[in-house]
């Protein structure tokens, strides 16, 4: 027999922990002094203080830990579960990291609020190009809603140039369609500039897009989850300078790719622009 402070040691918990599990019924001492009030534990009972406390790590409620033990399930069962819980939880951490890097690439706009050069932003012609295009909805514009999407279309896109032995000609081209009234799901179009014909058969459109006479352009370095200051930087350099939007916006992706760090790209942002 173990005194509760040994089989706390050996254990590796706390008495104070194993005096909670025998009020709630969770983990009882094999035998208490009657005299003293002593608790004491079997070597045997560190198999249940094991499972108890691994599910209790992984988020399991203290009520639920104690439904699964008392059904007794055997080690592999309970070893599958811990596989299924622990993907869940890395699934959440991910989560929770995208959402915290979302919050400092905001942060960062804020702090570079009025110091962002608008000397960077070049007025130009975009000639008409035809590119290959797969098509996809996003909720909004918002990254985590772009990034998922954008990402598997051209994929797929890419995928489905090489078994219609379609070559690309440049880097790619992204454009974003809001519905009338600008309200509702964002229409993303994944292309790349190709020199084919439409054909039946073809897993992907073949659209030509027309020139636009001018564009207010602007460089963005870095990765596209902290594009927001240089749109705001292009906003800010169109309004000042008597323009307004005249189209669909371009993201032309000069240096990008799935083998390329993010920290590396290099993406013209191009506003088509009219005289206000």
């Amino acid at each position: 027999m173990l005194s509760i402070g040994d089989f706390a040691r050996h254990g590796r918990v706390s008495v104070r922990m194993l005096r909670h599990y025998d009020r709630i019924g969770l983990l009882r001492p094999d035998r208490v002094d009657a005299a003293t009030g002593y608790r004491y534990y079997r070597a045997a009972q560190l198999a249940r203080l094991n499972r108890v406390i691994a599910l209790k790590e992984l988020g399991f409620t203290l009520d639920q830990v104690r439904s699964i033990v008392d059904e007794r399930v055997n080690a592999e069962e309970l070893r599958g579960m811990l596989r299924l819980r622990r993907a869940e939880l890395a699934a959440s951490i991910s989560a929770e990291q995208l959402r915290l890097n979302f919050v400092e690439a905001r942060l960062r706009v804020i702090e570079s609020e009025g110091h962002m050069p608008s000397t960077d932003v070049v007025v130009k012609s975009l000639p008409a190009v035809r590119i290959a295009e797969l098509t996809g909805t996003a909720a909004d514009f918002e990254s985590g809603s772009i990034s998922p999407v954008i990402g598997p279309l051209y994929d797929r896109l890419f995928e489905n140039l090489c078994r219609a032995g379609v070559t690309p000609v440049g880097p790619t081209i992204a454009y974003y369609e809001l519905p009338e009234g600008e309200d509702g799901p964002v229409t993303i179009h994944a292309g790349v500039p190709v020199n084919a014909e439409p054909a039946a058969g073809q897993d992907f459109a073949i659209v030509d897009l027309p020139e636009v006479p001018q564009a207010a352009t602007l460089v963005h370095h870095g990765p596209m989850m902290e594009v927001s200051g240089s749109f705001q930087t292009l906003a800010t350099w169109v309004e000042a300078n008597g323009y307004r939007t005249a189209g669909p916006h371009r993201e032309y992706y000069l240096v990008a790719g799935p083998d390329q760090d993010q920290k590396d790209w290099v993406t013209e942002l191009q506003e088509p622009i009219t005289p206000a």
